[in-house]
């Protein structure tokens, strides 16, 4: 799910449309669906800008320049959308709008003009929040960081393949569903990990969908929060005592640079995981050869996207 204004149509509140490189290429790999809950709720293109304004213990939706309050009108579209789109695997939302900003938008302390703000997130993008919080959500702004667009990546494709298999309504693809991302998995949240282990081993011989139940809300809780850096230093560390006897000392000495430079929050964790990756092929570890953790989403993401710039999150 997009913000229609991410180079879709141009309906930003001042008529423009916003191109975007990670977009764009994201796009060549997902089914989109797109909405722009301020034009959904009538407001026109151009139109004067909405604010976010608390009063009360309130946050309401105000249109300063027209004296309008579309709070109720941004509720109903909300919750009515929210309701009725089809399964989706994550939302990808304009950074800073009023409606769709996942955070770092200006809520302002009353209706004087010069009265303070905090932040917060826009009133559409509180309710996808709010009621859809294990999907993976973003805006476009946060995925300048290198480390914001791994975790979301991940989750996203994660997620649609999950997806997949849990249509089938067959445990046999669950099955390779876990085998698959059983090294991510362990990388991201152990426990939840083991937990799942047993899920799909099912020795209470459960039915199919009460396994799907209890295996998706495991994998939400895994995929909850991006892996600890060193949760991923390690998972390398483990994967090359595989690769390790057949590199020359150039080879291991380039990739324990690489993978300091990650712990330093130097270069992406693409750098360190592709040199891996590659050594994987190489050398036929088939233990490794099918985890998705050594390519979580289409690599051609990796080139796009891993460029070393914005290494936190703004």
């Amino acid at each position: 799910m997009f913000s229609r204004c991410l180079g879709f149509e141009a309906c930003r509140y001042d008529g423009a449309i916003i191109r975007d490189a990670t977009v764009a290429s994201i796009l060549l790999h997902v089914e989109p669906i797109t909405v722009c809950p301020e034009t959904e709720i009538g407001l026109g293109v151009p139109r004067k800008p909405v604010r976010l304004v608390e009063e009360q213990g309130r946050i309401l939706v105000l249109q300063p320049e027209t004296g309008r309050d579309v709070t109720d009108e941004m509720t109903s579209f909300a919750e009515r959308f929210l309701d009725e789109i089809p399964d989706v695997d994550g939302f990808l939302l304009k950074c800073r709008s009023p409606s769709c900003g996942v955070g770092h938008v200006r809520v302002y302390n009353g209706r004087s003009p010069d009265a303070g703000y905090h932040d917060g997130a826009g009133a559409f993008a509180r309710r996808v929040t709010e009621r859809l919080s294990a999907l993976a959500i973003e805006d476009e702004g946060r995925l300048r960081s290198f480390d914001v667009r791994q975790h979301f990546l991940t989750k996203l494709f994660a997620l649609a393949r999950f997806r997949g298999a849990a249509a089938s309504r067959r445990m046999r693809d669950l099955v390779s569903f876990h085998a698959r991302h059983k090294f991510l998995l362990m990388v991201y949240h152990q426990t939840a990990a083991r937990a799942m282990g047993q899920i799909v081993a099912n020795p209470e011989r459960l039915a199919v969908e009460r396994v799907l139940t209890r295996y998706r809300e495991c994998l939400h809780a895994a995929l909850a929060k991006a892996p600890r850096r060193m949760s991923a230093v390690n998972a390398l560390l483990h994967a090359f005592g595989y690769v390790s006897d057949g590199l020359s000392a150039n080879e291991k000495a380039l990739f324990l640079e690489a993978l300091r430079r990650y712990g330093a929050r130097q270069v992406p964790l693409a750098v360190p995981t592709s040199l891996i990756r590659s050594w994987i092929v190489r050398f036929g570890v088939d233990y490794l050869l099918d985890q998705v953790y050594f390519e979580p989403f289409p690599p051609e993401l990796v080139s796009v996207l891993d460029s070393g710039e914005g290494r936190d999150a703004s």
